[in-house]
C-alpha cells in the first residue's frame, strides 16, 4: 500500500476482499435460493423479513472493525509494532464484550422487533425462528468479521479470502444437507451459517495469533482503554457508514411489509443481487480506508490524493460491468429465488427492481470511495452527517412516497441517497482538511 503505482496497489488490495465478499453474499444467495425453490414463497419472505434485522447487526461488526482498523493501520505504516498489537488485542476485546450485548437484546427483543417491522403473520413464526437460533451464534459471526477487518488494517487481504471460500463452501453444503436431506425449512439455513462462520472465526483468530508474531516489539498492553476511546471516536461514524444502507433497509422492511408476502418475496429476491452488486463498490471504499490510513500514518498526503482518483477508475468499471449483467438477465436471476408455483406479484416486483438499481450502482461506488479517504483519515464529522443524510433521504422518500405511488418508491429512493451521500463527502474532500488530522 506504500509502494507502487496507487491505483495498482489499490486493485491488488481490494480484489481478495471483493472475490471474498461475493463468496460471502453468494452463501446467503444460496439460502434464499434454496428455501425458495424447496420450502416456499412464504419461507424465502421470511427469511427476507429477518434478513434486514440481521444485517445491521453484521454491519455493526465489520464498520467496528474497520474503524478500530484505522488507528492499526496507521500504527503499522508508522512502524509502531507494540501499539499495533495492542490496538488489535483491545479491538478484539471490546467488540467480543458488545457481540454478547447486542446477541442478548436480539434474543430478548426479536418478537417485539418483527412486530414493529409490521411483519405479516403468515411469515412471522419462521422469521422468529430464524432470528432466535441467529442471535444465538451471534458473538460467532460477530468476531469472524472483526478479524477479517483485521487482517485487512494489516495487509493481508488474502487471508480473510480464503477463509470466506472455506465458510462459503461449507455453509452451501450444510444448507443442502440440513434444508434438503434432513427438512429442517428455515432453521436449517440459520444453523448452517452459524457452524460455517463460527468455525472460520476460530480459525482465523488462531491465524491472526500466528501472523502478529512476525512483528518485533516489546511486550505489548493487551487492553488499553485510551486507545479504546480514541477507536470509539473513529468506529461509531464507521459503524453509522456500514450499517446506513442495513439500517435503512430496517426502516424501510416495516414499508415494503404492509404490501404483502409475495412483494416481501419479491423485494428480498431483489435486494440478496443487490447486496451481491454493492460488494465490489464497499471493498474498494474499504480498501481506500486502508490506503488512505498506511499513507498519512508514512507522511505521505499526495500518494492518497493519486489513489483516491485511481480509485473511479475501479468504480465506474464494476458499474458498468453490473448495469450490463443486470439489464440482461435480470429476469432470469429472479427466477432462480422462485419456483413455478410463485404468484406472478413477486416475479414482478423483483424484476422491476433490479431493471431500475442496475443503472445507479455507481453512485455507491463514489460514495464509498469518498468515505473511506474521510474514515481512513479518521475526519468522522462530515462522514457522518453525509451518511446520516442518505439514510433520512431514502426513508423519508419510503415512507412517505409508498402508500402513495406503491412499492417501487423504495428503490426509486435508494439512488437517492447514495447520490446525496456523496455529494456531501465530496465537497469536504475538496477542502483538503480530512489530511490535516492526527491520531497517532
Amino acid at each position: 500500500m506504500l509502494n507502487g503505482r496507487p491505483g495498482r496497489a489499490l486493485f491488488v488490495f481490494a480484489l481478495p476482499m471483493i472475490i471474498g465478499n461475493l463468496f460471502q453474499q453468494f452463501y446467503t444467495m444460496v439460502d434464499s435460493i434454496i428455501v425458495g425453490k424447496y420450502v416456499g414463497e412464504n419461507a424465502l419472505a421470511a427469511v427476507g423479513a429477518s434478513y434486514a434485522l440481521t444485517t445491521v447487526f453484521i454491519m455493526i461488526a465489520i464498520g467496528g472493525g474497520i474503524g478500530a482498523s484505522v488507528i492499526t493501520s496507521q500504527y503499522l505504516g508508522a512502524g509502531q509494532y507494540e501499539k499495533m498489537k495492542t490496538s488489535i488485542s483491545t479491538a478484539l476485546l471490546a467488540f467480543l464484550a458488545v457481540s454478547v450485548i447486542l446477541a442478548v437484546f436480539g434474543l430478548v427483543c426479536n418478537r417485539w422487533i418483527l412486530t414493529a417491522l409490521k411483519t405479516p403473520e403468515d411469515i412471522f413464526t419462521d422469521a422468529l425462528l430464524y432470528l432466535n437460533i441467529y442471535f444465538m451464534g451471534l458473538p460467532f459471526l460477530f468476531m469472524y468479521n472483526i478479524l477479517s477487518s483485521m487482517f485487512n488494517a494489516l495487509g493481508k487481504s488474502r487471508i480473510p479470502l480464503y477463509l470466506l471460500i472455506f465458510s462459503s463452501m461449507l455453509n452451501i453444503l450444510l444448507d443442502f444437507w440440513f434444508v434438503l436431506g434432513l427438512g429442517m425449512g428455515v432453521a436449517g439455513v440459520a444453523i448452517a451459517t452459524v457452524i460455517a462462520q463460527g468455525l472460520s472465526a476460530v480459525i482465523s483468530f488462531l491465524l491472526l495469533l500466528q501472523h502478529l508474531k512476525t512483528y518485533t516489539s516489546e511486550k505489548n498492553i493487551l487492553f488499553d482503554i485510551p486507545l479504546l476511546g480514541r477507536m470509539v471516536k473513529i468506529a461509531v461514524p464507521s459503524i453509522v457508514q456500514q450499517s446506513i444502507v442495513s439500517v435503512g433497509m430496517l426502516f424501510v422492511q416495516s414499508v415494503v411489509n404492509t404490501f404483502g408476502s409475495a412483494v416481501v418475496a419479491g423485494y428480498s429476491a431483489g435486494m440478496r443481487v443487490e447486496s451481491l452488486c454493492i460488494v465490489p463498490m464497499i471493498a474498494t471504499g474499504n480498501a481506500v480506508s486502508t490506503f488512505t490510513a498506511q499513507n498519512l500514518g508514512a507522511g505521505e498526503t499526495e500518494r492518497v490524493r493519486k489513489g483516491y482518483r485511481a480509485s473511479y477508475g475501479i468504480v465506474i468499471g464494476f458499474g458498468i460491468l453490473i448495469c450490463l449483467v443486470l439489464t440482461l438477465f435480470h429476469e432470469p436471476i429472479i427466477s432462480a429465488f422462485l419456483d413455478e408455483t410463485t404468484s406472478s406479484t413477486a416475479f414482478a416486483t423483483g424484476k422491476a427492481y433490479l431493471q431500475f438499481i442496475a443503472f445507479f450502482f455507481v453512485f455507491i461506488g463514489f460514495k464509498a470511495c469518498t468515505d473511506g479517504v474521510l474514515r481512513g483519515a479518521g475526519d468522522m464529522g462530515v462522514y457522518l452527517a453525509a451518511n446520516l443524510a442518505n439514510l433520512f433521504l431514502r426513508v423519508t422518500v419510503a415512507n412517505i412516497c409508498a402508500p402513495i405511488w406503491g412499492v417501487q418508491m423504495v428503490w426509486y429512493a435508494v439512488p437517492m441517497g447514495w447520490a446525496l451521500n456523496y455529494v456531501i463527502s465530496f465537497g469536504w474532500y475538496l477542502t483538503g482538511r480530512w489530511s490535516k488530522k492526527k491520531l497517532i
